[in-house]
């Protein structure tokens, strides 16, 4: 008897085995695409149909095996290679113009003197302005191969006027950083901001640690709030300036991965902050990588958490590129923390829609506001290797110290005037007339962290614009989120005018997180954290 495979490639497609003879499974699916293609009533894209296949197999899995396009790859790699070749701005929209908030120092636009302030209206041949282009359709016309040129004509104020520039610009390869902020909270602390871990992240991370004890820093507060994660390798790395050298890190284990361990190793002779204190800031967004970092130090009680239980994303992904570009991210193994726990949440294969919604389970059950919400089960209950202090598994890390979430400020007004985008809107204009005067009444971003205050008539004004956008003044509700509205100008307005350290330093002054960090580095709560049980 022919095999239908046989049979289909012949063209013809026929009862061809007998009732009930069993197919192989990777068998059966090459036969259903082929007779799909040969024989729909229909033209059938065959490369839509085998896509959409291969994501639905995955779906059936877990939550994090996913498949990706040529495109989607590339997009989802770029922020983890650490850099791209483009011309070197960072850039929101404002309404449907191009504002540059700042030029890369020595990138390719702060050389041929493109300022902050500038409003890019054409690339190349294409008018920009007025299109209400997506910000990824921006993006491809300003990025392209090292050493490419790029031409775009720029609208600048000046002098009391506006006045139209053009650059050619060649592209050059320009650094994702993974370091958001790192300054002196005060004499002695410091602090790292971290948004994601790629393949430069290690790098930075030493610079930053570096950086900060010459200046004089004993004791560090690392961020790790809303850090999604991403390679698991700059992780190990960032463990091994906490650790001393040869201690589990992170170790990794599936049905068909054995064991594997990684220790930690530093590159240098000696960790770079092995003794001071240290307080890691977490949240529910914090993930995958972030919560390696953050499981090790606190097994080996190096250090102390402070925040919201984190995402509980364990799973290791292997990815398998095809020739075309795609990609498949495999779940292999699960990552486990040096007490052994697990960092995965439970989920249910193939059920998606509820692994998304627990966020808002947490939320409902009221997780996120109170930590007497948060129940465990004795049967994961461990001891930290060094102090025998009790600490739980059962999906992501728990922190020693619980840090609410706030939501006091946050208002329908305050939402509908943030998603209309005026906020921005309204800084971005604000330091286009301002910023020559705030730089003289403010030598350094520290002497605007300090001195500068959004003031009533700036809030009146940011009002009225949100009215003039559609949303409804509400006194009450902007009374109550008067705080978090004037936070966020302030901190936006520093950014633009100075660097993206200066949010960092206005928003962390109302974070709950980082004061109850910072209070706790400075507190004898933190050596009574750290004590043996």
């Amino acid at each position: 008897m022919k095999s239908i495979l046989a049979i289909i490639g012949a063209g013809i497609i026929c009862t061809a085995f007998a009732t009930g003879q069993y197919v192989q499974p990777n068998q059966k699916l090459r036969m259903a695409e082929a007779a799909v293609a040969q024989f729909y009533v229909d033209t059938v894209n065959e490369d839509k149909l085998v896509e959409t296949a291969i994501r639905s197999m995955l779906e059936e899995l877990d939550p994090h095996s996913a498949y990706s396009n040529a495109e989607e790859t590339k997009e989802l790699n770029e922020p983890l290679e650490g850099n791209f070749s483009g011309i070197g701005i960072s850039f929101n929209m404002n309404k449907d113009t191009l504002y540059v908030i700042s030029t890369v120092a020595g990138g390719p636009s702060e050389r041929v003197g493109l300022l902050a302030g500038d409003r890019i209206i054409k690339v190349n041949d294409s008018i920009i302005a007025g299109k209400k282009m997506r910000n990824t359709d921006i993006m491809k016309r300003l990025r392209g191969p090292k050493g490419s040129k790029v031409k775009v004509s720029v609208l600048r104020r000046q002098a009391g006027k506006a006045d139209t520039i053009d650059f050619n610009i060649t592209r050059a390869d320009i650094p994702i950083n993974s370091v958001d902020a790192a300054y002196m909270v005060d004499p002695k602390t410091g602090y790292i901001r971290l948004s994601r871990f790629s393949a430069e992240t290690a790098k930075e991370i030493r610079t930053a640690l570096k950086d900060l004890k010459k200046k004089g820093m004993k004791q560090l507060i690392l961020d790790l709030v809303d850090n999604g994660g991403g390679y698991m390798q700059p992780a190990v790395e960032i463990i091994s300036e906490f650790l001393e050298p040869g201690k589990l890190a992170v170790y990794t284990e599936g049905k068909n991965s054995p064991r594997y361990d990684h220790l930690s190793s530093p590159a240098g002779l000696s960790p770079l902050f092995k003794d001071g204190k240290l307080v890691v800031m977490v949240n529910q967004y914090t993930a995958s990588s972030s919560e390696i970092t953050t499981g090790a130090i606190q097994d080996w009680d190096r250090g102390v958490v402070v925040g919201r239980r984190t995402y509980g994303k364990g799973l290791v992904q292997r990815p398998f590129p095809f020739p075309d570009g795609s990609m498949m991210r495999l779940t292999v193994a699960h990552y486990y923390t040096p007490t052994g726990r697990d960092i995965q949440k439970p989920y249910h294969k193939g059920d998606q829609k509820a692994y998304a919604m627990d966020m808002m389970e947490r939320f409902n059950s009221g997780e996120l506001m109170h930590e007497d919400s948060i129940h465990h089960s004795d049967s994961l209950r461990v001891e930290t290797l060094r102090l025998r202090r009790p600490i739980y598994g059962g999906g992501g890390i728990t922190p020693d110290k619980f840090v609410a979430l706030d939501t006091t400020d946050f208002t329908k007004y305050y939402r509908d005037v943030t998603a209309k985008g005026v906020i921005n809107q309204y800084s971005i204009n604000y330091v286009d007339t301002h910023r020559k005067e705030i730089k003289k009444a403010y030598k350094s971003d520290d002497d605007f962290v300090k001195g500068f205050n959004v003031t009533d008539e700036m809030l009146q004004e940011l009002y009225d614009r949100a009215k003039a956008e559609g949303v409804e003044y509400n006194a009450e509700e902007a009374r109550q989120s008067e705080p978090l509205f004037k936070m966020i100008l302030k901190g936006l307005i520093g950014r633009d005018v100075y660097d993206q350290p200066t949010y960092f330093k206005v928003y962390n002054q109302y974070d709950p997180i980082f004061r109850e960090a910072y209070r706790l580095i400075n507190s004898p709560d933190y050596d009574k954290i750290l004590s043996k049980h």
